[in-house]
């Protein structure tokens, strides 16, 4: 009873203060997110931009996080501020036929995405054990659809964490193999350059660096914290944490896609060997950087695709869930369908599919068609003061993100159109 009491009064009585041990408590959310950040096509793109251009592309990892704490925030937000995911705002606030339209092609998106994670899986356990794609891929899924079946919420958080904490500790070991010039990665952190040649690797990375089910992922699991809806004092004080959640999550994934590119720079362009596949740059860092090295890598990228695999049928779950009016639960029916819907077909195209990188080409092009939509809806409903109440964006807010959406929209078109008439 006074346990319940002391619980209650904890509830009604918050007020928001900064301490290490609170921070911790919120600590998680994040990192599901960046994990959509890490995923096999980043780990392509940065190995290709490391390979071909050395330090000279690190600024592109440093303007794509800056853009992806924006929106990834404000999509935290909106979860805040209305106890509503994405998916279950657009149904709540705009006609049926647009929402429906824009969740569907949402749906589509996740698959996409999830076809390019179960891929990346597979490919690692190629390297690693020799497996055919079509097997790895299999035992991927399944892998996959037991941790999301059998798992609550709050222990796959903490397994996500442990495996991005693993892939760090990966590239730290890496980087301890290899020599840096950290003075010239220094000045290429910060200062934008475009060799020639270089612009499909800038608009592969920046341009799909925000992926449409990362931002329904976070409006969604940020609100695995929520405690009191009708506190303006709790709401607030959620939004600062959750905040310092975003940009400690999107470091983390800024200083691994910069590992990738150090270490490609380092090893391959030194030698003056360009990389394309990352069976190649696996097979290539052993005479290299010795058995070690390319073993780490393998394992590194397997526990990239089996954490983005997990985040992207999550995804999925929740914008199926969100057309229903339901937030994401993998007990009720609505959520445990949408993960299939999203891990099923994506595993059934890989099987299908002749060429697996044509199979990534084309996961792309989805995406890069899709997440105008997602980044218009998600505008649209932060924008507005009848969904968000006194929590609306800004005038500054809304100025901020037009300006990146331009940029990120703008970079997927350019992708788009490079592929097909590039």
């Amino acid at each position: 009873m006074i346990a319940s009491r002391l619980r209650a009064w904890f509830r009604d009585h918050h007020k928001p203060r900064f301490s290490g041990l609170e921070i911790l408590k919120y600590i998680g959310p994040g990192m599901l997110v960046t994990v959509g950040f890490i995923d096999p096509g980043n780990w392509a793109a940065n190995v290709a931009a490391g390979a071909g251009f050395g330090y000279s592309l690190l600024w592109m990892v440093t303007l794509a996080t800056l853009m992806l704490i924006v929106l990834q925030h404000n999509a935290a937000h909106l979860g805040i501020a209305t106890g509503l995911c994405l998916s279950e705002a657009a149904v709540q606030h705009m006609r049926p036929l647009a929402s429906r339209s824009l969740l569907g092609s949402a749906m589509i998106a996740a698959v996409a995405t999830a076809l390019a994670e179960l891929l990346g899986a597979a490919i690692a356990l190629n390297m690693l054990f020799g497996l055919p794609i079509w097997l790895g891929t299999l035992l991927t899924t399944v892998f996959v659809a037991w941790m999301l079946y059998s798992n609550a919420y709050r222990r796959i958080e903490k397994i996500i964490i442990a495996f991005v904490s693993l892939i760090g500790l990966s590239f730290i070991y890496e980087l301890t193999l290899v020599k840096i010039p950290w003075g010239e990665a220094a000045v290429a952190w910060v200062t934008p350059s475009f060799p020639h040649g270089s612009i499909p690797i800038i608009m592969s990375v920046l341009g799909a660096v925000v992926m449409p089910h990362n931002l329904f992922l976070h409006s969604e699991v940020i609100q695995s914290r929520q405690w009191n809806l009708e506190n303006k004092d709790v709401i607030k004080h959620q939004l600062r944490f959750e905040f310092v959640d975003t940009l400690f999550s999107m470091l983390v994934g800024w200083g691994i896609n910069s590992a990738m590119i150090l270490v490609a720079a380092a090893t391959f362009f030194a030698q003056g060997t360009p990389v394309d596949q990352l069976e190649q740059a696996q097979a290539m860092l052993r005479p290299i950087l010795g058995d070690a090295a390319a073993v780490v890598f393998a394992l590194a990228l397997l526990m990239a695709g089996l954490s983005s695999s997990v985040t992207a049928g999550m995804a999925g779950g929740s914008i199926f869930a969100g057309i229903f009016s339901e937030p994401f639960d993998i007990k009720d029916p609505h959520s445990r369908l949408g993960v299939a819907l999203t891990l099923v077909p994506a595993a059934l195209c890989i099987l299908l599919i002749t060429s697996p990188f044509q199979g990534l080409v084309v996961s792309q092009i989805l995406l890069s068609i899709q997440l105008p939509l997602t980044i218009y809806l998600q505008f649209r409903l932060t924008a507005s003061r009848k969904v968000m109440g006194e929590f609306v964006n800004t005038a500054w807010h809304n100025f901020v993100l037009g300006g990146i959406s331009i940029v990120v929209v703008g970079l997927n078109m350019l992708l788009l159109w490079d592929t097909f008439f590039g």
